[in-house]
């Protein structure tokens, strides 16, 4: 067997699509190496020659059995096949693939083709912080300093994260997202199931989301089975019945994303095959783990919840039962811990850092007072690094919590709760109520600076 060793990569790209060129730089490097990880994605402004677009960057972590000019020589080719052209030093460029360490090797110098470590990346911000990701106390064997300290030497503002969904950038600091609910089932405890016996449901579906986009919906989350308190596992084929027609649909009609609400692979590959270009896994690939590779060999973003649910059907909940949940008496702790196991477990699927969304799990298997808790701290949920979704809408402990309501009269509760959770960090509100929450949420990105560069 042959020996693997250890390499950092460098990933950049400032013209054309330039996550689609990562992404492509990606599947490439995964032809002859394993990406063990990958830090989150940034957007950088171009560096000694300033004018050029703005660049995207990542680093990626493999285990190779290449040696260094080898690897060089594969990423040179796979850079020339992805379009790269050789212009003026520092300049744009479609796709560009640096090797950052190999082990702790230290070869090259000046004038060699290949210098490892990197001679500039102690003055690159872009390389730096995405580094830090993976590995901030990653000792640099020339500097003897840790990627940790070079960073906090250079002293550089952080460098917005961003996400690629669609055909759109999302930047975690510019706004709030709003996830606009359409539940196309029979039982949704809101009461707003599409699935009502009517033969129009398509109709139905796209007049909704056209309302929710309307309103100031970000994109839209199309689910086929409800995941009520209570709620029966319907025949997966009964599934894609519901969503497929309707996601089709909103595919030519609205120009948002669709995101699909769904814990079976087979769901969301024909959905993502129909126009979904998002992935809502409610379960957190506990029922089917095939889930993380589909979103890995699509490249679109996935959503990994935390659930401490126990569905009534023992079958059903054999399924999803072996999580890894301790009871420490600190709520937060014991979810942040399972969350971040659930996330990491995302990562090992092949599913790049900079494409998965974590959600604490609002409605899901928590007490009243849990779910204060969990809003009061939320901040120590987002310290885990990723971008969080909060989902309280019309949930059952803001009834109880409120004096007995009904769902249609948890409006003004689900309101407050999402302006408490963008104070402690949320970025993606998934809300049933688009106009009211839209509203405050840009109230509260105000109030705490968001969007203000």
């Amino acid at each position: 067997m042959a020996h693997l060793h250890t390499a950092y990569l460098a990933l950049g790209s400032n013209l054309g699509d330039r996550a689609a060129n990562l992404h492509a730089a990606i599947r490439r490097i995964k032809q002859v190496a394993q990406v063990e990880r990958t830090s989150f994605l940034y957007e950088s402004p171009p560096a000694y020659v300033v004018d050029q677009p703005p660049f995207l960057n990542a680093v990626c972590r493999i285990r190779t059995s290449l040696e260094p000019t080898e690897l060089l020589a594969v990423l040179k080719a796979a850079e020339a096949d992805l379009g790269r052209r050789k212009t003026i030093r520092y300049g744009p460029r479609i796709v560009d693939m640096d090797i950052l360490f190999y082990d702790d090797l230290q070869m090259g110098r000046e004038g060699d083709d290949l210098i490892i470590p990197h001679p500039r990346l102690q003055e690159r911000d872009f390389v730096l912080q995405p580094l830090c990701d993976l590995d901030p106390d990653l000792k640099h064997p020339v500097l003897a300093e840790t990627v940790g300290q070079l960073w906090k030497r250079l002293g550089a503002s952080p460098l917005p994260k961003v996400m690629p969904v669609r055909d759109t950038l999302w930047r975690w600091d510019e706004k709030t997202r709003i996830m606009g609910i359409l539940n196309i089932t029979p039982d949704s405890f809101s009461g707003d199931g599409l699935l009502n016996g009517s033969r129009d449901v398509v109709d139905l579906a796209v007049a909704r989301a056209g309302q929710l986009v309307a309103d100031g919906a970000d994109c839209i989350d199309v689910g086929g089975l409800s995941t009520r308190p209570g709620h029966q596992l319907i025949p997966e084929e009964e599934e894609r019945e519901r969503v497929l027609p309707v996601v089709r649909a909103l595919a030519d009609a609205i120009d948002v994303p669709i995101s699909v609400d769904t814990f079976r692979s087979g769901v969301a590959v024909a959905a993502l095959d129909a126009g979904a270009h998002m992935i809502n896994d409610v379960w957190g690939l506990r029922f089917d783990p095939q889930i993380g590779q589909v979103a890995a060999d699509r490249l679109v973003p996935l959503v990994v919840m935390h659930n401490r649910a126990l569905p009534e059907d023992p079958a059903y909940a054999s399924q999803v039962a072996g999580g890894a949940e301790s009871r420490s008496g600190d709520v937060v702790a014991d979810v942040r811990a399972e969350l971040a196991e659930r996330l990491t477990f995302a990562e090992s699927q092949g599913v790049p850092r900079w494409l998965i969304i974590g959600d604490p799990g609002i409605g899901f298997g928590k007490s009243p007072a849990e779910h204060l808790e969990l809003v009061r701290r939320l901040d120590e949920i987002k310290s885990l690094g990723y971008p969080l979704l909060f989902g309280p809408s019309r949930k059952g402990f803001i009834g109880r919590l409120l004096g007995g309501l009904p769902p249609e009269e948890r409006v003004e509760g689900t309101v407050a709760l999402c302006v408490f959770a963008v104070q402690n960090g949320a970025d993606i509100l998934r809300v049933h109520d688009v106009r009211a929450v839209a509203r405050a949420a840009r109230l509260a990105d105000a109030v705490i600076g968001k969007g203000m560069r």
